[in-house]
C-alpha cells in the first residue's frame, strides 16, 4: 500500500447550507484522512492523504466517501492536475524565472499548455513526463507521476461525461485516439 496525496473539490447541493454541517458526516463516511477547506460559499475542498493499492483506487474511494456523506455533491476538480508556472516552480523547487527560462530554452519540446494567454496552464503529468524524458535534474515523490496521471484521467472523463451531445464520429479524423472516448458513450 502507498500513501497518495490529492485534492477533491466539490460543489455542495445547497449553496446556502452551512458547510460545517457536513464535517461530521464526512468523518463518519471515511474522510478522516482529509483536511477540509470551506473557503468558498457553496464549495468544499478536501486534501486527502489516503493509503491504497493505486492512485486511481485512492481517488475513487475518496469520491465515493464524499458522495456517501453528501449525496448530491458534484465533483468540480481533482488535483493535482492543472498547474501554472508557479505550480511547476513549486514542484520543481526552483523559481518562476527558472521555469520561464526552461520554457524558452526547450521551446521546441516543452509541453503545449491546455490554456494559453496571460496565464498558461498545463496538465501536471505532461510536465512530469517531459522533465523525465529530458533528464531534468528534478526529483519528485514516487507517487506524483501516478497521482497526476490519475487526476488528469478523472478530470477528463468528468468533462466528457458532462457533454450534452455524444462526441461526433468525425472527430476521430482529427484525433485518432478519440475512438476510446466514443466507446465510453
Amino acid at each position: 500500500m502507498k500513501d497518495y496525496e490529492f485534492t477533491l473539490k466539490f460543489a455542495l447541493p445547497n449553496v446556502d447550507a452551512d458547510p460545517q454541517t457536513y464535517i461530521d458526516a464526512l468523518m463518519e463516511a471515511g474522510c478522516d484522512d482529509a483536511l477540509i477547506g470551506l473557503g468558498t460559499k457553496g464549495r468544499i475542498a478536501l486534501d486527502f492523504s489516503r493509503e491504497a493499492e493505486s492512485a486511481i483506487e485512492a481517488i475513487l474511494s475518496a469520491i465515493r466517501d464524499v458522495q456517501k456523506a453528501i449525496p448530491k455533491a458534484t465533483l468540480i476538480e481533482c488535483g493535482p492536475d492543472f498547474v501554472g508556472v508557479s505550480g511547476i516552480a513549486s514542484i520543481f523547487k526552483v523559481s518562476r524565472q527558472a521555469i520561464q527560462k526552461m520554457m524558452k530554452t526547450f521551446s521546441d519540446t516543452f509541453p503545449t499548455p491546455v490554456h494559453s494567454g496571460t496565464t498558461q496552464i498545463w496538465h501536471l503529468i505532461k510536465i512530469l513526463n517531459w522533465s523525465n524524458a529530458h533528464k531534468q535534474k528534478h526529483t519528485f515523490d514516487g507517487t506524483l507521476f501516478e497521482i497526476a496521471s490519475a487526476t488528469r484521467e478523472i478530470n477528463v472523463y468528468k468533462e466528457i461525461s458532462e457533454l450534452e451531445s455524444p462526441t461526433p464520429k468525425n472527430i476521430t479524423r482529427v484525433f485518432p485516439k478519440a475512438e476510446r472516448i466514443l466507446e465510453l458513450h
